[in-house]
């Protein structure tokens, strides 16, 4: 009966003319949003969607042949727009599945070619169709040019591309040129010929105009000779005339279509580009037309002119004349990093996220050209120049003139470091006196450029100007009242520091902890975190000091320990703390970390979930806390296992495809996933969790070190959740999960031998490493079949070491109490151990 129903189904679509059903099957299909990708899988809310899917399917398996002949007249005569657009889609996809087009008869391939270059001259197709059957016409060509042939199609591309056409198959030609240029290199002379002809025309549209270059910055890649390529550069130099042309129409639409192009074509053949300096000359006027061209304009102009920048040698002319380069180009991004306003939300902003407000976007793309500049070309070429700009710029009376000159000194630090710190008096001279300028702005660019140099000048500015910078940094410190400056002058002192040799900071040890002391006390949450990090880094750089310290810098951490709800302030401070602990040491550190555990316990019912940022942090710093306590920190165990044992058992949220399938390639840049490829499937995962299961693991191994037999406990319930994580997918998991296996051993035996296993024996330990080593085997087994893990089978061997160890170990001890133990033996035993 179903067999029957179909049929009918197949009679009604596939007969002699394309009857309404079947457009009514093609019009339920073209609602999808989808555009058929996937079949219309997301349509389930539509029982007419579904109805069409379901008929489409059938009439794919049962005649593809005829199918793909009605696609094809749909397309030619339907009235509907969307029903011709959604036609010329199915007819692509149709056409290029599998093996179908192989499997068509000749007539039935003559029919399909010629209707869709017929489609194509069809004036009364609108542009958005036209381009659809472009692309249907260039991947069945891709397809079948090196196996059927399509004679006619080169006629007509040549044929389609004259003055005489229609513009918009002009476009089409040039479209399809541009989606086949491999195909066509064997005619590069005529390609030239057309190209020049199209480009130098006066009177052809611009979308004719952007399809051709479309297709000039396709076809070049393809010409395996530089003398081939060379050929077209009269060809690049007459679409930059036209360029030029249509910006002083007003046309700005058209010329950053081509301008795009242009950068497309730096990346890939940067030479060809910059062979004489017309075309960069040309840019560098569109860039400088500040008060003329859209910003837009101007900004991708300077995208080109950084590309072939950061092309070095590729970029000939730039090369040659890379003082002229940067002579012309300086300024420009001078002038666009001074494009700042006083925003008056600027000064009460409550973090450091609106770093923006009252910039403009020439301000943004200014800096960062500024620093990728820097970074192509250097400093012996960017320096000399930029010295001569910033002195011009601290003369004027305007504070946009001073702020800039402080940004871009700061931008341009790390590509210029080794040049900069011969010039190293100026450049503190600048940036110190700015300390004291009347505006703010200004003020707070200078803080900028202490961190920036204290970063890339180290350390040289630390060893030949550290009285200064300590100086001007604690007459900031004491003098804000602003928290953005307050925030930045504690970044900047922190990186300071950082840098700065042992003997160089100790003198200023004191003054350097009574202003960390100072900003800790702040009320700006954004100036304590600053706090909080730097002093953290004089911890870790003079724990020996910390003795003196430890009741000053402990004042304020106890504040803000009992201050949960400030969450970035209360975590670094608990960090803070924790570092504190370790460097003065247990016995000093005692009643603060009982107190710090208190607290943790206290917030342990309320946020001790998995997916909580607060719980990963306490986590970390029990931690820390145990490295610092050692032994006396098992009592706060019972507490801080079970959420450690959540986090072991995280279960990661895994995206598995075909590794075939490229429509998910677009998303291999995102930084929160991780793909990896296993056999035939690639598998993305979230990266935060993978995080999160190493460090739960780490945790455990810092635990089982630093508590050794007290872990004891804990192991039976530790084991089984670590065991799956040795079968899975990602390294990093395994290897932490296999680590921490091994410490679990490790701490059973100690537990063994020193007699508090709590009634287990010798049987218990061979019966844990048995566990562990037939866990590590099938995970060889299962996964790394072909290529053996070196971490599994290293600690296999580890494993198998410590249970020997242990057995030698039982048989000594029994030997020892037999009758005939004597003293020589006692010796060769003692030296054995």
């Amino acid at each position: 009966m179903a067999e029957s129903t179909e049929h009918q189904q197949l009679a009604a679509i596939l007969g002699p003319e394309p009857a309404a059903t079947f457009q009514t099957v093609i019009s339920h299909l073209i609602s999808s949003p989808s555009s058929l990708q996937t079949l219309i899988s997301d349509l389930i809310s539509s029982e007419k969607r579904s109805e069409a899917e379901h008929v489409f399917n059938i009439c794919k398996q049962a005649d593809h042949e005829s199918l793909s002949l009605k696609l094809a007249q749909l397309l030619q005569v339907s009235p509907d727009e969307k029903t011709r657009a959604m036609s010329s889609i199915l007819l692509r996809k149709q056409l290029l599945t599998g093996d179908l087009w192989r499997r068509l008869s000749r007539n039935t391939k003559s029919t399909l070619k010629h209707t869709l270059l017929s489609c194509i001259q069809r004036e009364d197709t609108p542009t958005s169709i036209s381009k659809a059957i472009c692309y249907a016409v260039s991947e069945l060509a891709s397809a079948v040019l090196f196996i059927d042939g399509w004679l006619e199609l080169l006629p007509f591309l040549f044929q389609s591309t004259s003055y005489e056409a229609p513009p918009k198959l002009q476009e089409c030609s040039f479209l399809i040129f541009a989606q086949l240029s491999y195909f066509f290199t064997p005619f590069k002379k005529e390609l030239h010929t057309v190209f020049l002809y199209c480009l130098s025309s006066s009177t052809r549209s611009d979308e004719v105009k952007i399809a051709a270059f479309s297709a000039v910055v396709n076809f070049i890649p393809c010409l395996r000779k530089s003398e081939d390529q060379d050929r077209f550069h009269d060809v690049l130099i007459e679409m930059m005339r036209t360029v030029m042309g249509e910006l002083n129409k007003g046309k700005e639409i058209m010329a950053q279509e081509a301008i795009k192009l242009f950068i497309e074509l730096a990346g890939t053949h940067p030479t060809l580009l910059s062979r004489n300096g017309q075309i960069i000359r040309a840019m560098l006027q569109i860039a400088e037309a500040i008060d003329v061209l859209e910003q837009g304009t101007r900004h991708l102009a300077i995208e080109f002119l950084i590309t072939l920048a950061e092309a070095g040698e590729r970029a000939p002319w730039i090369m040659r004349r890379c003082r002229e380069f940067v002579g012309l180009f300086f300024p420009i991004l001078m002038r666009m990093v001074s494009n700042v306003k006083d925003d008056p939300s600027w000064h009460t902003a409550e973090t450091d996220d609106d770093i923006a407000l009252g910039v403009s976007g020439d301000y943004c793309v200014g800096q960062e050209c500024l620093h990728r500049l820097a970074i192509a070309l250097g400093g012996n070429n960017i320096v000399p120049i930029a010295l001569e700009h910033f002195t011009a710029h601290f003369a004027a009376p305007e504070w946009p003139k001073h702020h800039a000159a402080l940004i871009a000194l700061a931008q341009i630090a790390e590509g210029c470091s080794e040049v900069m710190i011969k010039d190293l008096e100026q450049v503190v001279a600048m940036v110190l006196n700015s300390l004291e300028h009347p505006h703010i702005r200004v003020r707070w660019s200078a803080i900028n450029a202490v961190s920036q140099l204290s970063t890339y000048l180290a350390p040289d500015l630390q060893v030949q100007y550290h009285q200064q910078v300590f100086s001007a940094l604690n007459a900031t410190i004491y003098g804000l009242q602003n928290r953005r400056l307050l925030a930045h002058a504690a970044s900047a002192l922190r990186k300071f520091i950082e840098k700065c040799a042992r003997d160089i900071l100790t003198p200023y040890l004191d003054e350097v902890v009574s202003q960390l002391v100072v900003l800790l006390q702040s009320e700006i949450q954004m100036v304590q975190v600053e706090a909080l990090t730097a002093l953290a880094s004089v911890v870790v750089s003079f724990p020996e000091q910390f003795q003196k310290y430890y009741e000053v810098v402990m004042i304020p951490l106890r504040v803000m320990l009992l201050d949960a709800t400030n969450n970035p302030v209360w975590s670094k401070s608990v960090a803070c703390i924790s570092l504190v602990g370790m460097a003065v040491g247990k016995e000093k550190f005692r009643d603060d970390a009982k107190k710090v555990m208190e607290v943790l316990m206290s917030l342990q019912g309320s946020q001790m979930e998995p997916d909580d940022l607060t719980t990963s942090c306490m986590l970390q710093i029990c931690a820390d806390l145990c490295k610092c306590l050692g032994q006396d920190f098992l009592p706060y165990m019972s507490a801080v296992m079970p959420p450690l044992l959540q986090f072991v058992q995280i279960k990661p949220v895994e995206t598995v495809t075909s590794a075939n399938d490229n429509c998910d390639m677009d998303e291999s840049d995102d930084e929160s996933t991780e793909t990896i490829t296993r056999g035939d499937k690639r598998i993305r995962i979230k990266t935060s969790v993978l995080e999160e299961i190493v460090t739960a693991c780490n945790l455990l191994c810092c635990y089982a070190e630093e508590l050794k037999e007290g872990f004891f406990p804990w192991i039976n319930q530790v084991a089984p959740p670590l065991v799956p994580l040795i079968f899975y997918v990602h390294e990093k998991v395994r290897k932490s999960a296999v680590s921490a296996m091994l410490k679990l051993l490790l701490t059973a035996k100690l537990a063994v031998d020193r007699g508090q296993a709590e009634g287990c024996n010798e049987t218990y330990l061979k019966q844990l490493s048995g566990y562990i080593i037939r866990a590590l085997m099938e995970a060889l087994r299962k996964i790394f079949a072909s290529t053996l893990d070196e971490s599994h089978v290293k600690s296999i061997k580890e494993i198998k070491q410590v249970s020997t160890r242990s057995s030698k170990k039982r048989k000594r001890a029994e030997r020892t109490s037999a009758y005939d133990f004597d003293d020589e033996e006692r010796k060769a035993m003692k030296v054995e151990n």
